[in-house]
């Protein structure tokens, strides 16, 4: 006669008190942090040596004398009509610049996302982008002297192949004109790396519609893709703008300093045998500070509401 089969006794299960388990798991979690704050610590060990203690000594120089007592001559020299002069220059070659930048690399990301390239032109034209918009300094100002220079490659062959004397014309590589062409050189591809995953992210599915309620194309770019894409326009124009009013390695050899920019005052009165008095320079370095500051801050911002649309 058989036998009914026997369940296998088990034992009890044993687990570890709650307070032990919650230490377990705080545990962890403090592990995880300490590797995910290591992991960024070069990043934030670099920021504060090359860029928020720098930034911090210069505001503090602004509002020092050479001797260390506190003054506010430092600000007030700033509304001198030299310096107010040289703002002004550099404002003028930085909105010049960025708007051209602008302009020019807003159709060339669009000739590369929307107008049917074939593809090995785009990512040939996003690699030459990524390293002329890290193409600047004195290399950039060499390669525009060779180039446009009054014995430049361009124009000898004008001038011997075509009779066209470029510098009859007024011209001038070593002006405000030159200046900004040169600068536009590296704004214009920064433009395109900056606005082609804009472009990226218009959906078909926006223009569909707009076709199927009888919109034409202009309807479409002038109601739905321009006011989807104002926000990262306007906001890389501004990125553009405080790119450029920060450059002088650029600038200083090109021009030298025959262009009253102000890089090139600031520089003169740290470095400059003549004009030499470092707490103004640091004041100018503050009014840079101010004004890329806000623009940094503005586009951020219009990225932010770019973004947020895209979704």
């Amino acid at each position: 006669m058989s036998q009914p089969p026997v369940a296998p006794i088990s034992g009890p299960t044993i687990s570890a008190p709650p307070g032990i388990a919650a230490k377990r798991r705080v545990s962890r979690i403090n592990r995880r942090n300490v590797v995910d704050w290591l992991g960024i610590a070069p990043f934030m060990l670099f920021a504060l040596m090359f860029l928020i203690v720098p930034t911090v000594y210069l505001v503090a120089g602004a509002f020092l004398t050479p001797t260390g007592e506190f003054t506010l001559q430092n600000i007030a020299d700033l509304f001198q009509p030299s310096i107010l002069g040289a703002y002004w220059i550099s404002i003028k070659v930085s909105v010049a610049s960025s708007l051209g930048g602008a302009l020019i690399g807003f159709f060339l990301a669009w000739a590369i996302v929307l107008g049917g390239v074939p593809p090995w032109i785009r990512s040939g034209l996003l690699t030459f982008s990524g390293v002329a918009s890290n193409f600047a300094g004195v290399p950039l100002a060499f390669a525009f002297l060779a180039t446009l220079g009054r014995t430049g490659l361009v124009t000898v062959f004008l001038r011997e192949w075509f009779g066209f004397n470029l510098y009859a014309t007024g011209f001038n590589l070593l002006s405000f004109l030159g200046l900004t062409i040169t600068y536009m050189f590296f704004q214009i591809p920064l433009m395109v790396l900056i606005l082609t995953p804009a472009l990226d992210g218009l959906k078909k599915e926006w223009r569909e519609a707009a076709q199927i309620l009888g919109a034409s194309n202009w309807q479409y770019w002038r109601k739905v893709a321009l006011p989807i894409l104002w926000p990262s326009l306007l906001g890389t124009t501004l990125l553009l703008f405080a790119n450029a009013f920060g450059a002088i390695a650029t600038a200083y050899a090109l021009t030298g300093s025959s262009l009253n920019i102000v890089p090139i005052v600031l520089y003169a009165q740290i470095r400059g045998d003549v004009l030499h008095n470092p707490n103004l320079g640091y004041a100018l370095a503050l009014g840079m500070i101010v004004i890329t500051g806000l623009s940094n801050v503005l586009y951020i911002w219009l990225r932010m509401r770019a973004e947020r649309w895209q979704k």
